[in-house]
């Protein structure tokens, strides 16, 4: 969700660099130029070359060639610039199943930057840490698979299987899962393990989705938590953690926060933009079997999507204080560049943020997408207040204070004294 965020401080390098050399070769790869290749380029004159899925067999293809106008236009999977033409080949295929271990073959773990050793400049959520600062670092995030089976219509991961050429791509198009093999990902884990990372990020968008993937996977990792000093956090889809035994395992694994998308208090608004995803789910009994098992819950919301009113949201708030997850996040809808509510923005001439750093959930430029009955400012204050209401919320702060002790409520009071300035609000614009 941070790609197109991240393009603000990429152009200004991207920029800086070719003040210094113009001969300078600039390519980018992330989800912005994946989901606007064309666009991106006509826009960002320091970028030479866009890779429009991951890039992989598309980078690994370029850096066997001289780099030259014939090897480009050969080389598929890429969006480049040739002077003032902006050239769209076709796409390249993405890694298979069968090739994960042997061509994304981990990570570089030991070229991250460290001040005393490694990881210690990397810090979790502060909820991950148990709202206790001195488990927030070392902190390191893995993933065990690549995409998503779904198609929500405000999400745009699965962009990074993009098999088209379209001017505008859409992730749902795109859905597709891929994983890499347990043996694989418990070599990761160890050499965490072995730096001292305890408190990690399992980043798959749906963790427990495939148990053939994931319960090998936890039962191994139990095996390395057997003083329960793992701190880890995984997604799942609510209908697939109903379970006991299922849950058990998970626990044992070291998973102590399940991170669970359920977005609105409405089911038919859910409906619409995941795609049945919550059909026929109780939501509070399936909270009450997580936190049965020992294990907490980071509860995600989405305000303001395509249907919503303020009563509506009021009841997805109001569900939110019923719920009582120690764990609560709540974004304002986007229309991010590469989901379906972007596209559907475009061909309505729905005004879109004109900046990157717009397009970001918690900075002063924030904007998020309007409703037919909501102004895109309202819905920002609305999400900003919720915050605030839960987490001073005297049932949420009886909960922690009881699951952490004192020291984490009192970190959580420390938290609300910040308050986030936006610039729509204040204008009570767009």
């Amino acid at each position: 969700n941070s790609g197109t965020t991240n393009m603000s401080g990429a152009i200004r390098l991207s920029n800086f660099l070719k003040s210094k050399n113009k001969n300078f070769l600039i390519s980018f790869v992330g989800s912005h130029v994946q989901a606007l290749p064309l666009e991106t380029l006509k826009k960002e004159k320091s970028i030479d070359i866009g890779f429009t899925n991951e890039g992989v067999y598309s980078l690994q293809n370029l850096l066997k060639t001289n780099l030259e106008l014939n090897d480009l236009k050969n080389t598929k999977g890429i969006v480049f610039r040739n002077n003032d033409e902006i050239i769209l080949n076709d796409a390249e295929i993405i890694v298979p199943q069968e090739k994960m271990d042997e061509d994304l073959p981990g990570y570089a773990w030991d070229l991250l930057p460290y001040k005393k050793k490694p990881f210690d400049l990397y810090r979790s959520p502060l909820w991950h840490a148990e709202y206790n600062q001195k488990y927030r670092t070392p902190y390191a995030a893995i993933q065990t698979s690549l995409g998503c089976m779904f198609g929500c219509e405000f999400c745009m991961i699965n962009i990074i299987n993009r098999n088209d050429n379209s001017e505008i791509g859409v992730a749902s198009n795109y859905s597709k899962m891929r994983y890499w093999s347990t043996e694989f990902i418990l070599k990761e884990f160890k050499k965490l393990l072995n730096y001292g990372v305890k408190t990690i990020k399992i980043t798959d968008e749906m963790f427990l989705l495939n148990p053939k993937y994931y319960l090998p996977l936890c039962e191994k990792l139990a095996e390395l938590n057997k003083n329960d000093d793992l701190k880890l956090w995984a997604y799942s889809r609510i209908d697939t953690v109903k379970r006991p035994e299922i849950l058990s395992k998970v626990r044992k694994a070291g998973i102590k926060w399940l991170c669970l998308g359920i977005e609105s208090a409405e089911k038919k608004i859910r409906l619409e933009v995941s795609k049945g995803k919550f059909d026929d789910v109780d939501v509070n009994a399936v909270i009450q079997k997580i936190h049965d098992a020992d294990i907490e819950v980071m509860a995600n919301y989405i305000f303001g999507l395509p249907t919503d009113d303020l009563s509506s949201m009021q009841k997805t708030f109001d569900l939110s204080l019923e719920l009582c997850t120690s764990g609560w996040n709540a974004y304002a809808a986007m229309a991010l560049p590469g989901s379906m509510l972007y596209k559907q923005a475009v061909q309505s001439r729905i005004k879109l943020p004109d900046n990157y750093e717009a397009f970001s959930f918690h900075s002063y430029e924030c904007s998020p997408l309007p409703t037919k009955k909501l102004k895109a400012h309202e819905i920002l204050k609305f999400r900003d207040n919720a915050f605030h209401l839960y987490h001073s919320n005297k049932k949420f702060l009886n909960r922690i204070e009881k699951r952490f002790g004192i020291e984490a409520k009192k970190n959580i009071q420390n938290k609300l004294k910040i308050k986030l300035k936006r610039r729509i609000i204040e204008e009570k614009s767009f």
